[in-house]
């Protein structure tokens, strides 16, 4: 079944995109950074999400790993 039509697997999906683009820019900003705009901003924003918003990122993380752990 493909992430898409699954919720759990769409959730996972999204938290991987938001952690991974958040350690690219931590490691190498440039890759991130010159990419704002169109397709490729989406990257960028995810970046912002996981810089700004991580404790809820990390705590969504965990979470996700229980349940997956428990299933």
């Amino acid at each position: 079944m493909s992430a898409l039509f699954n919720f759990q697997s769409l959730l996972l999906v999204i938290l991987l995109l938001i952690c991974t683009c958040t350690y690219v820019r931590a490691v190498a900003p440039r890759l991130i950074d010159r990419n704002k705009e169109g397709f490729l901003g989406l990257f960028w924003m995810s970046a912002r999400i996981g810089e700004r918003l991580s404790p809820y990122v990390a705590m969504a993380c965990i979470a996700m790993a229980v349940t997956i752990l428990v299933q």
